[in-house]
C-alpha cells in the first residue's frame, strides 16, 4: 500500500496516506525527503521549498497561498497556508467540450411508474405540514394508524417535520411553501397528508391552488381547527391513501429516468482523492445512460467555479452559473459575512486547509460531463444531464433542496461520518476505510479502496450495482436507521 500520493505532476505537495512521525523518510523519485513535523494522514507534505507568497498546488491547481516560507518535508496546513480567494471574481465563457465516451448498457431497474408518467423507488405514505405548529400531532396520526391498520406492502410512512410555515415573509416564506410542495409533488411519495393548523400564514387554501397539478387520489388536505377530532380525521384519510398505495407494483424503469444528487458532507483530506472522483465517475456514467444529476453546495464551489463555468452547455448557462456564484457571494456580503469562510473544524482536522482545496474536491463530483441547466432554489429539474442547483453547502438543507428538485436518492461522501438522512435514501460513501469500518450502520459503500487495492473501473461497477439495488428497494443506513429530515433554507425575518 501507498504511503503517499502526489495527485499530478504539477503539484508541490502530497497526500499523506497514514499518520507519519517527525524524521520518518519518504521517497519520492530518486530523491528522499525527511519530515520535519508529525503528519496526520490526510494531511499535506511539502515536496518542493515553497517561498512566502507563492501558490501552493494540489490537483494541479492553487489551493492557496504560503503564508511563510515553507521547507521540503514540512507539514502544509492552517499554520503556513492561506486561501489566496478575495473579493468578487469576473468571467469569461472559455467553453471546454468533454465528450463522454461510455456505452449505453441499457441497464434497468424496479421502481413505480406514477399515473403522470414520472417514476418514484419508492412507494412511501407521508404527512407533510404546512406549518410546524402540527408537528407532533402528526405524529400521533402516524401512530394511531399503524395500530388500526398495521399497514404493509409500502415501503415507509413518515411525517416531514419543520419548525415554518408561519411568522415569515417575503423569500422565506415562499421557499417554505415551494420545498413543501416540491415534497408533496415528489414521486416516491405514493400518497400525501398535506396537514394544516388553520391560523399559519402558509393557508391550506393558498397551498392547494398553487401546488399546480397533482393526483387527487394520492392527495388529501386537512386543517386541524376545522375538525372536531384531528386525528380521527388525518388517520381515515391515511386509510384512503393506503388503500391506493398498496395495489402499486415495482416494474422495470430504464436507467435514463434516474436523477441522483451529490452531495459531500464531514469532507477530509481524501475526499477529492477517493469518493468525490468515484461519484463524478458514476455521474458521467449515469447521465451516458440518459440519466441525471444535480450538484449544488454553492458556497464550497468557489475557488474552482471556473471548471464547471468552463462546461456550460452554451452561453445562456454559462451566464446562469455565473449569477448562481455571484448571487451567493452577495448573500454573504449582504449579511457582512466573509465570503470565503470555510472550511469547517471537522474539515481541517481532516485535512483540508482554504477553501479552494475543499472547493476542487467538492466538484470532482459533478464529473466531465456538460452541464446543461442551472436550478434556482426549489426548481425542479427540467434537462437530462448535469444540473447545478442554487442552495448552500448545509448537509441537511442542501440535501432537502436535491431532493425536492426531483432526485430520487443522494450519492452523499464523507470521510468524517455522518447519520444523516434526508426524506429520500441518501446513500453514504466514505472517503476511507476506517470510517467505513467504524461506523457500518451509517456508511453504506467504502470508497477507500481507490487508495489500497481497488481500480476506479472495479469500485465503479460495484457502485453501479449499488445505486440500481437501492433504486429497486434496498434499503440505505439511514433509511434503516429512520435518520430522515428536512430542512428548509431561510435568511430573512421571523415576526
Amino acid at each position: 500500500m501507498k504511503e503517499f500520493l502526489q495527485i499530478t505532476e504539477q503539484d508541490n505537495v502530497v497526500v499523506a496516506l497514514k499518520d507519519f512521525k517527525k524524521d520518518e523518510v519518504i521517497h519520492i523519485d530518486d530523491t528522499n525527503i525527511k519530515l520535519l513535523n508529525d503528519v496526520p494522514r490526510g494531511h499535506k507534505i511539502a515536496i518542493k521549498n515553497i517561498n512566502k507568497g507563492e501558490t501552493v498546488v494540489k490537483y494541479g491547481f492553487s489551493i492557496g497561498i504560503a503564508k511563510e516560507d515553507i521547507t521540503v518535508g514540512e507539514h502544509v496546513h492552517t499554520h503556513n497556508l492561506r486561501t489566496g480567494l478575495e473579493g468578487m471574481q469576473t468571467y469569461a465563457y472559455n467553453r471546454k467540450t468533454n465528450t463522454l465516451e461510455i456505452p449505453n448498457r441499457n441497464l434497468t431497474f424496479k421502481g413505480y411508474r406514477r399515473e403522470n408518467g414520472e417514476v418514484g423507488i419508492r412507494n412511501e405514505l407521508w404527512i407533510v405540514p404546512t406549518v410546524g405548529c402540527v408537528n407532533a400531532i402528526s405524529d400521533t396520526i402516524i401512530e394511531t394508524f399503524k395500530r388500526e391498520v398495521n399497514p404493509e406492502g409500502i415501503d415507509a410512512i413518515e411525517v416531514y417535520k419543520h419548525n415554518y410555515g408561519c411568522s415569515q415573509l417575503g423569500d422565506d416564506h415562499m421557499n417554505t411553501r415551494t420545498i413543501l410542495q416540491d415534497i408533496v409533488k415528489h414521486p416516491n411519495a405514493g400518497g400525501v397528508l398535506v396537514f394544516s393548523l388553520g391560523c399559519e400564514n402558509n393557508t391550506l387554501d393558498e397551498f392547494r391552488e398553487s401546488l399546480g397539478d397533482y393526483n387527487a387520489n394520492r392527495v388529501r388536505f386537512l386543517q386541524a381547527q376545522q375538525v372536531e377530532d384531528e386525528v380521527e380525521a388525518g388517520v381515515a384519510y391515511l386509510k384512503e391513501l393506503y388503500e391506493v398505495m398498496k395495489k402499486d407494483k415495482r416494474e422495470d424503469i430504464p436507467l435514463s429516468e434516474l436523477r441522483v444528487g451529490l452531495k459531500c458532507g464531514g469532507s477530509d483530506g481524501f475526499s477529492g482523492i477517493t469518493a468525490n472522483p468515484l461519484i463524478g465517475a458514476f455521474s458521467d456514467f449515469l447521465i451516458a445512460q440518459g440519466g441525471t444529476t444535480v450538484l449544488t453546495e454553492v458556497p464550497e464551489m468557489f475557488g474552482a467555479e471556473t471548471i464547471l463555468m468552463e462546461r456550460a452547455e452554451n452561453e445562456e448557462v454559462f451566464e446562469n452559473v455565473v449569477h448562481l456564484i455571484n448571487d451567493f457571494k452577495e448573500y454573504f456580503t449582504s449579511h457582512n459575512q466573509p465570503i470565503y469562510e470555510n472550511p469547517s473544524p471537522g474539515n481541517k482536522a481532516g485535512g483540508i486547509t482554504t477553501l479552494e482545496e475543499k472547493s476542487l474536491g467538492c466538484t470532482q463530483k459533478g464529473g466531465k460531463a456538460t452541464v446543461v441547466d442551472v436550478l434556482k432554489y426549489g426548481e425542479r429539474i427540467r434537462k437530462h444531464g448535469l444540473n447545478l442547483l442554487s442552495a448552500p453547502g448545509n448537509d441537511l438543507v442542501s440535501c432537502t433542496a436535491m431532493a425536492s428538485s426531483g432526485a430520487h436518492m443522494i450519492l452523499f461522501s464523507t470521510g468524517r461520518g455522518t447519520p444523516f438522512g434526508t426524506f429520500v435514501p441518501t446513500v453514504k460513501i466514505s472517503t476511507n476505510s476506517q470510517i467505513y469500518n467504524k461506523k457500518r450502520h451509517w456508511i453504506d459503500f467504502n470508497a477507500g479502496g481507490l487508495v489500497e487495492d481497488k481500480t476506479i473501473d472495479e469500485l465503479l461497477e460495484e457502485l453501479i450495482q449499488y445505486v440500481i439495488s437501492v433504486a429497486s428497494g434496498e434499503r440505505t443506513n439511514n433509511e434503516k436507521g429512520h435518520f430522515k429530515e428536512i430542512a428548509i433554507f431561510k435568511s430573512g425575518v421571523t415576526l
